[in-house]
């Protein structure tokens, strides 16, 4: 490097053309899905002041954000997240605004952290959310969206796991193992590391903040359980039985829209619980080799919390950074990102003038057209062609264009055929 290259901060990229085109890939399968599914999409400003972060999660959080005072004294963050914009907008709409409501966005979000493989200091990302609906029908719209927002992508159920668990279940199984409300925060923390230190670190984990060996035995079993047994061999505590019966119904609506083959019930789901007040799900590479793709659940409390609206809600967040390490990983990235529908071929100087509007009228049907920006050999055109990755090529020379035709090739095939250059233009929409 020398000493005057100034190199970009780490954790953020540069999209180069090949890199905003998956970019641009992956947005335009999110857009799809979120106009399918009804969804409007909506966008807010980049920068908010600090405090509608630390309302959320507290003043911990500022040590993960890039916060600092602006011009006018104003403490103030990029925004690490969108549900608290988008709780701030709702809140101005609310009244008038037809439930339930259905709003997704992409916003560039900003975190201080260790960058690593599927996470930087800057990432895009998918929020869908669903406003002022409490039937579970739209717990499992909203995971049904999620999942298709992957499988729009060419993920299918052997790439991505679907794990399903519920605020309320868990908090009734630990109250029916006789740990209180109090400790339900510590406990929730111990059992996250359950797949990475396993039963006993757990055990340890909980002995630690209090709970009984006995307890945190039949509190391990009782989670390793199918939501069916669970739900059996809970059936005399009626907290536990109405949760599990609830989240069997999220299911239920699942596996009838045919998303059985992507679905877990994991008791052991117990990040954002802390805010979360229902059902909770993530999506994960089914290989686990990557972090999380996606996350979210009801939260039916956090609007009045930061925005002063009461209503029920549930969303979710998924990230482009971890799903394009995994289309990587998949061999899903398109070969072709970059499309090219036609390359104007001329065969001498003299025929520029007639390329030139041939390209105008073929642009004006929505074809995207190239051709050399100065003479060269008709040989160095068609490699030109070869290279930008078109679909055909246009041969216009002296001979064809005393005719009024144009020579077409198809460079795939190398087929080619003569049309008259007057009704190519119109043409171009049946060979789209």
């Amino acid at each position: 490097m020398s000493s005057g290259e100034i190199r970009g901060l780490p954790g953020f990229r540069d999209f180069f053309p090949e890199d905003f085109a998956l970019r641009r890939h992956i947005f335009s399968a999110w857009r799809r899905v979120g106009a399918r599914y009804g969804f409007t999409e909506y966008d807010g400003p980049p920068l908010e002041p600090l405090e509608l972060y630390t309302r959320k999660s507290g003043d911990e959080i500022v040590g993960q954000l890039y916060e600092f005072a602006d011009k006018g004294g104003r403490a103030v963050a990029l925004r690490p997240e969108m549900t608290p914009t988008f709780a701030r907008m709702m809140a101005a709409r609310a009244g008038g605004l037809a439930k339930p409501v259905r709003w997704f966005s992409i916003p560039q979000l900003f975190r201080y952290e260790r960058p690593q493989r599927g996470r930087l200091r800057e990432h895009f990302q998918l929020n869908m959310d669903i406003v002022g609906e409490t039937d579970p029908l739209a717990d499992a719209e909203i995971i049904a969206a999620g999942i298709d927002a992957l499988r729009e992508l060419g993920l299918g159920s052997a790439d991505i796991v679907v794990r399903i668990s519920d605020r309320r279940l868990v908090g009734a199984l630990l109250d029916g193992h006789g740990i209180g409300e109090a400790d339900h925060v510590a406990v929730f923390g111990a059992l996250d590391r359950l797949e990475k230190q396993g039963a006993e670190g757990v055990r340890a984990r909980l002995a630690a903040v209090g709970v009984e060996a006995v307890q945190a035995t039949g509190l391990l079993e009782a989670m390793r359980l199918p939501l069916d047994a669970l739900k059996a061999a809970h059936a005399g505590d009626r907290p536990i039985a109405e949760a599990a019966g609830r989240l069997s119904i999220v299911f239920g609506h699942l596996r009838a829209a045919g998303f059985d083959d992507f679905l877990r019930f994991d008791a052991g789901l117990v990040r954002g619980l802390a805010y979360y007040t229902g059902t909770v799900f993530e999506i994960w590479d089914r290989r686990d080799e990557l972090r999380a793709i996606c996350g979210g659940g009801r939260y039916d409390n956090l609007l009045l919390a930061l925005g002063g609206v009461d209503l029920p809600a549930l969303g979710f967040g998924m990230g482009d950074v971890v799903l394009a390490e995994l289309l990587k990983d998949r061999g899903l990235v398109p070969s072709q990102l970059r499309r090219v529908d036609d390359y104007i071929i001329c065969v001498s100087d003299a025929e520029r003038e007639a390329a030139l509007g041939l390209a105008r009228a073929l642009r004006d049907r929505g074809r995207h057209v190239l051709y050399d920006l100065r003479a060269r050999g008709v040989g160095r055109q068609f490699k030109a062609a070869h290279q930008a990755g078109a679909a055909r090529a246009i041969v216009l020379g002296p001979d064809e264009l005393a005719r009024g035709v144009v020579s077409l090739r198809d460079m795939a095939s190398g087929d080619e055929r003569e049309v008259a250059i007057g009704t190519l233009a119109g043409e171009a929409e049946e060979v789209r």
